[in-house]
């Protein structure tokens, strides 16, 4: 299953309730990017939320 390599955020499932309140099953997925991020001096490629990309973008 995908999941984010810094914070561990993965696909998490739930219901679509129509007008009537019937509940059907979906997905609620991260939006998952493959990243190159330099690490220890080395460059790093992983998949990471864009919460973690636009956190990682603030600190630098």
């Amino acid at each position: 299953m995908a999941k984010c390599e810094k914070c561990g955020k993965s696909t998490v499932f739930g219901h679509n309730r129509s007008f009537s309140n019937r509940a059907t099953n979906r997905t609620f997925r991260p939006n998952l990017q493959r990243v190159l991020v330099m690490e220890k001096g080395r460059k790093v490629r992983l998949v990471l939320c864009a919460k973690c990309i636009r956190t990682m973008g603030k600190t630098e």
